[in-house]
């Protein structure tokens, strides 16, 4: 070889120093690889798909999934007589299905809205029944904001979660 030449291509395929060609891995590593890959891919995708959000987030919808609470209403002293935890006259103070006639009176009650924090919908409904069927609901739904509802005389409950106390108004 002339020195004044300079040195030529190695012999053999050529190689960037620092990469590896795949095809030359074992099998099991590039099926890791691959499926790694689409791991990535995918939790990306996913994060994507949450930032962007849902466009109609701020519209309530009924959800055919309802779920009956029930609240004790009664509490035993020590002496075992029982003493019923009364329901203020002007209002529902909380979560909790409440029995019109007996627990809460008829009439117009109002909300603020969600409790606040992770909570940021407000559920009631109106009911026929406490039997917890769907078909008991007369009507019902989930707001993000201040809400008003009239409770009839025939209406058998009524039930609340996740909202601040109501209010009577009427």
């Amino acid at each position: 070889m002339d020195s004044r030449t300079p040195p030529g291509p190695p012999e053999g395929p050529l190689h960037s120093q620092g990469h590896r060609d795949i095809s030359r891995l074992p099998r099991s590593w590039r099926r890791f690889l691959t499926h790694a890959g689409a791991a990535v891919i995918g939790l990306f995708i996913g994060v994507l798909i949450g930032l962007t959000g849902n466009p109609n987030a701020d519209k309530a919808s009924p959800s055919a999934t309802v779920t009956a609470t029930t609240t004790a209403l009664q509490t035993v002293r020590a002496t075992g007589s029982p003493a019923v935890d009364k329901v203020p006259a002007d209002g529902i103070p909380g979560d909790g299905t409440y029995v019109v006639g007996s627990d809460i009176k008829p009439g117009t009650y109002s909300t603020k809205g969600p409790q606040g924090g992770l909570i940021t919908s407000c559920y009631w409904a109106r009911l026929s029944s406490t039997s917890g069927e769907v078909k008991d609901i007369i009507a019902n739904n989930a707001t993000s904001g201040r809400t008003t509802v009239t409770i009839s005389a025939s209406d058998k409950a009524f039930t609340t979660t996740g909202c601040k106390p109501w209010k009577k108004t009427g």
